[in-house]
């Protein structure tokens, strides 16, 4: 495998990032695109803790992407009680795509969307909150939105792989998922991801990636934090491709999964291998 870092960039305008990331589908670190959010000042652990305390969240662990277990909670909180969790040191419990504006309305004044590209959808915004050494899984969103993660506090690890790379990253049919650790691949099982290429950065705070429409990304938590995602769609094509996903997803695979349990898991295994060899061959 190898990874390229993200290009980072200062005082990008809207008309060079369109001209240079968002039309030809590359990945960029923006440095300042969230300067002037009071939430990049105002959101600490200690202030979420003290103001939000009580709210009880929702929780995942890494059994999120297990075929029988579909996005289920593993259990839930109160806020403070979490945060003070993830500020102690590793824990496999996430938040994971956490709407707290619509608990904490007032949170919407500390955002402001970016004019860097219109399509923003203004009705999910989803916060991430995760231990230290927590793992996102190597997959694609569903919904193929052209993604903008801001980190706050903290740091994050990204890495990110080009659609083009799908066949050796061993993506599992009908799903957006990939079973390829990219830290620690098994090169004997998955020897196709030997030659993959992708990039990589350390997202600190203040900072934002921008993750193009139907890219790949992996994300560690460096230290326990937490991070904001808008999505932006720029063309029809990513709306008609994210339904085509959903459709996927709950007709077909879930249903599948249903009928055939373990079987189907197997099934998806071996054709992502068969893939994966055939253009190895």
């Amino acid at each position: 495998m190898k990874l390229t870092q993200i290009e980072r960039r200062t005082g990008l305008t809207r008309e060079e990032f369109i001209e240079n990331y968002l039309k030809p589908r590359r990945p960029v670190v923006f440095t300042d695109l969230i300067k002037d959010w009071p939430a990049t000042q105002k959101w600490t652990f200690d202030w979420f803790r003290k103001n939000h305390g009580d709210l009880e969240v929702p929780l995942v662990d890494n059994h999120i992407h297990d075929p029988d277990k579909y996005f289920q909670n593993a259990a839930t909180m109160p806020f403070g009680e979490y945060l003070s969790l993830i500020e102690k040191g590793p824990t496999d419990l996430r938040i994971f795509l956490f709407d707290i504006f619509k608990k904490i309305p007032e949170l919407n004044a500390d955002v402001q969307f970016p004019t860097i590209m219109d399509g923003f959808v203004k009705n999910y915004k989803f916060m991430f909150f995760g231990g230290q050494n927590s793992e996102v899984n190597l997959h694609y969103d569903m919904d193929c939105s052209n993604v903008f993660l801001s980190q706050f506090q903290t740091r994050k690890k990204i890495i990110l792989f080009p659609p083009s790379e799908s066949t050796r990253l061993y993506q599992h049919p009908f799903t957006v998922m990939s079973h390829v650790h990219p830290l620690h691949p098994d090169l004997e099982r998955f020897p196709a991801f030997d030659k993959a290429q992708g990039y990589e950065t350390i997202l600190g705070h203040g900072e934002t990636v921008f993750i193009p429409s139907l890219w790949w990304h992996y994300i560690k938590y460096v230290d326990g934090g937490f991070g904001l995602a808008l999505r932006a769609n720029d063309s029809v094509f990513t709306l008609l491709k994210g339904g085509m996903n959903l459709a996927r997803h709950t007709v077909v695979d879930k249903g599948m999964n249903s009928l055939l349990g373990p079987k189907w898991k197997e099934w998806k295994e071996n054709k992502a291998i068969e893939r994966a060899q055939a253009m190895m061959a």
